[in-house]
């Protein structure tokens, strides 16, 4: 059976549940929430997709889940991939994708579309300072942690890595140049060359066109 995700191309944390969809190798299939046009406000969606009016949401047979982090758990419990070779790394790697979604993917999504995706007339320029700030706080430490790394946890790709890249393979401006961060680029290029790797855009249907 198809499993279906659905998600939209803009969206840094749909991402985190399509990329490793799409290189594990399971049949999956992406189903488009018009996300700009207010669909996951709709109370059809949060009565039948996901009552916490989010994306990406699985759907698997029965199975039904949101948040990426628990989307990227189940595809690991089907393939064996992406959780960590040990106990030990497994906690590691649940280390980091509690960090990514307390300090990074969430002033990165935020920052993003402050400045991309609202109205320019609402854009505060005083919270997308600060929410800068807190995000190159952040690039600093995931810098230094892969210095001498080619993964962030262990010696292949994990749901650490799925995490952490999610939004910043976006070309929209939101404080993030890779140039300015050698380690956090050359583990970037070790992600994009994985057999099956796609860009956001090319991996999942774009809300807005």
């Amino acid at each position: 059976m198809t499993i279906k995700l659905y998600c939209f191309g803009e969206s840094g944390n749909a991402y985190k549940a399509a990329l490793p969809l799409e290189l594990s190798g399971l049949d999956w299939q992406p189903v488009k929430v018009d996300f700009f046009n207010g669909e996951t406000r709709s109370p059809d969606y949060r009565g039948q997709i996901n009552e916490m009016g989010e994306a990406p949401v699985l759907v698997d047979g029965e199975v039904k889940l949101t948040q990426s982090g628990v989307i990227q758990m189940y595809i690991s419990e089907k393939t064996g991939l992406f959780d960590g070779a040990t106990p030990e790394e497994a906690r590691e790697v649940m280390r980091w994708m509690f960090w990514d979604n307390h300090k990074l993917s969430s002033q990165a999504g935020m920052t993003r579309f402050l400045m991309n995706f609202l109205p320019e007339e609402k854009r505060s320029a005083e919270i997308i300072a600060f929410s800068q700030g807190r995000l190159k706080a952040a690039y600093e430490v995931l810098n230094a942690h892969l210095e001498g790394r080619d993964w962030i946890v262990g010696d292949g790709p994990t749901n650490a890595d799925f995490c952490c890249c999610g939004y910043l393979f976006y070309p929209e401006p939101f404080g993030f140049a890779r140039e300015d961060w050698p380690e956090i680029d050359r583990w970037l290029g070790h992600i994009q060359a994985l057999p099956g790797w796609k860009h956001p855009y090319d991996l999942m249907p774009r809300a807005r066109s």
